[in-house]
This record gives C-alpha cells, structure tokens and sequence, in this order.
C-alpha cells in the first residue's frame, strides 16, 4: 500500500476527533437499561431537540434503527412502500422481510425521489387479496442515488398523499445533517412532515458508534420495545454517547466541506477522458464514477486506484462510488485527481501503441 492514502469508500470511515476521544473518557455512566446512564439522557434529548421531535432512542447502529421502526409502525403481514433502490430495500439484510415479516412495494423514483402522484398509484384498495399497506419510508440522503437530496416540501407532498390513506411516514435519515446542510435549513423543516426519523452519528459526523431513532412518545414506547427485542439495549452506553453529543453539537456546519471536495471530484473527473461522473441534481459528499469510456470494469479501477492508495467501493459493472469525508482534505482530492490524470494518460499511451 502507498505511504498516501485517499479512503474515499464511505463516510463511515470516519475516527474520532481528539475532543470526542477526551469526552468519551470523562463521560457519566450508569446503567442505560435502568435508565440511569446520564451521557445517553443527554444525547437522546440533544437529538429530540435537534430533530424537532418528541424522544429519542440511541441505538447501534442505522440498520438496528431502522428495523426498530419498521417494527413499531407495522405488524406482519403489512406492506411498506419503499423507493426501487432505497438502503432499506436493498442494503439491510432483507429485515424487512425476515424480521419484520412484511412485503414490499417499491416505486422507482428520479434520482431516489418519487412523486406524490406517483405514491398516490401505489396504495392499492382496501382489498382481501392485497397486503395493507401501513408505511411509507423515505431517505434523505439517498445513498444509492449519488446522495440525492429530498426537499422539505417533497417531503409534505408525500406525506400528505400518505396521511390521506392513513400510512405513517418513516425517514432512513442516516446522512440527515448532509441534506439539512446541503440546502442551508435545520433538520426539523424535514421532521415536520414525518412520523419517525433515523439518523446515523457514525458516518460523516465521525462519532465512532450509534444512531438515533427519533418520534413521538407512542412510537418511541414501541421503539424501545422494538430494540430489547433486536438486542440493543445497552449498559454503560454513554461511553459511546459522549462521542455522538460531541458530534451533534460540533461536527454538523463542516459537512459542507465534505460537500465542497465531492463537487471538485465530480467535476474534474469528468473532464478526463473515458470517465464519467455524477452527483444528484442536489449533490451532497457522494459522487457516481463510470469508467466504461475507457474499457475498464469497477474492479478494474478499484485496482488501479488502490496502488495508488485510492480507495473506493464498486458498483458494478463499470461504476464506483466515492464518499468524501473528514479524513479527505483539498489536498487529497488534488492528489487523487492528478494520480487519475496520470493513470488514464499512461492507459491512452499504451492503447495507442
């Protein structure tokens, strides 16, 4: 591996800033399942208050999170309706299923984003012979969708279709703090228009462990329930907590920067022959590479760049994700365009001769 490394395979990579580490080492702790753990009371209201909503539940991770509330809004036998390439959908397991019992029906959207007449087909009649559909899940940011950003008022126009046929509206808001930043407004202009909310402290806010699940108190009593039932329930948690109050209350404006290093990435990858790259119309920290202009496929690439230690995760055939984050400065995103630059030259010199 090259002494220089460029992790560009997810925001998940993230370590934890020396003042997290200093907080983790100081924090109260007590007993999180008798409720007596101080560190995780603080950081579950922090997110309530963040989100605009009435509690909140620490967890450990996003797909714990989410699962829980699939768990708390359904019961078997129910149909959720997802986005075609949602996390959920594709990227969890199948909980939704082998866990929670329940069947889906995905609506492929434009960029991860459907419509609210494009919901309104969905929901089938009230009919014997169909699942009933209970739940609509959301995600913003989408990540397959290059981290496409809902609107606020995209996110009203859904649920009201929703609310009119008496489904409740869960967001997958694991990069939550991206879209809010992304389009300068607070977290709780999207929560508004939702029934529950999870969000992930692990990604680009660099806490090292946790999610938040977040909704009003029937929900989160059935939450609570829900994540005994999963195995979250945690002793001494706030030795973790700490680190996510930390990021809470620290590490969300800097997102922008992240943002600013995918915009450069996308746009001066493009310009290279052969290759292809894209963000979302509302473009956040992931950027979409497609190198089948050059003849090569994703593991291809993934080879070529590791050498040079970029790292990234495929999309097959021809396409890899990048995921700018704390750890990736301008510096690297210099770096990793001018290694690029080189390579795909040597590539057109050897093909030429």
């Amino acid at each position: 591996m090259p002494e220089r490394v460029v992790d560009l395979r997810s925001d998940t990579v993230t370590l934890p800033t020396e003042e997290m580490r200093g907080a983790m080492s100081r924090a109260e702790l007590g007993d999180d399942v008798y409720g007596e753990d101080p560190t995780v009371k603080r950081l579950e209201e922090l997110a309530a208050e963040k989100t605009g909503m009435d509690r909140a539940l620490f967890v450990p991770s996003g797909t714990m999170g989410n699962t829980a509330a699939l768990l708390a809004h359904t019961r078997p036998g129910d149909e959720v309706i997802f986005e075609e390439l949602a996390h959920l959908y594709n990227w969890e397991a199948g909980t939704y299923a082998n866990i929670c019992g329940l069947a889906a029906r995905p609506i492929l959207g434009e960029f991860g984003i459907f419509t609210a007449e494009q919901l309104e087909e969905a929901i089938r009649p009230d009919n014997v012979h169909f699942t009933r559909p209970t739940l609509v899940c959301l995600e913003n940011t989408h990540n397959n969708a290059a981290g496409s950003v809902w609107t606020p008022g995209e996110f009203e126009a859904v649920s009201s279709v929703a609310r009119q046929h008496g489904l409740k509206v869960h967001v997958d808001g694991a990069r939550i703090f991206n879209a809010a930043v992304a389009l300068g407004v607070e977290v709780t202009e999207f929560t508004r228009h939702v029934d529950s909310l999870m969000f992930c402290v692990s990604k680009g806010l660099s806490a090292p462990v946790g999610s938040l699940l977040c909704g009003d108190s029937a929900f989160m009593e059935e939450a609570y329930r829900a994540r005994k039932r999963l195995g979250g329930a945690m002793r001494q948690a706030g030795i973790i907590a700490a680190a996510a109050v930390v990021s809470l209350e620290k590490m969300v404006d800097r997102l922008a920067e992240d943002h600013d290093n995918a915009r450069r990435l996308c746009t001066e990858l493009s310009a290279m022959e052969g290759i292809s790259a894209t963000q979302a119309p509302r473009p956040t920290n992931i950027v979409m590479v497609d190198v089948g202009g050059l003849g090569w496929t994703s593991a291809e690439l993934i080879d070529r760049w590791k050498k040079l230690g970029i790292l990234c995760n495929p999309r097959p055939p021809t396409r890899v994700r990048l995921v700018t984050n704390r750890h990736v400065s301008a510096d690297d995103v210099t770096y990793a365009l001018d290694a690029t630059r080189q390579m795909t030259r040597a590539e057109t010199v050897s093909t030429a001769a």
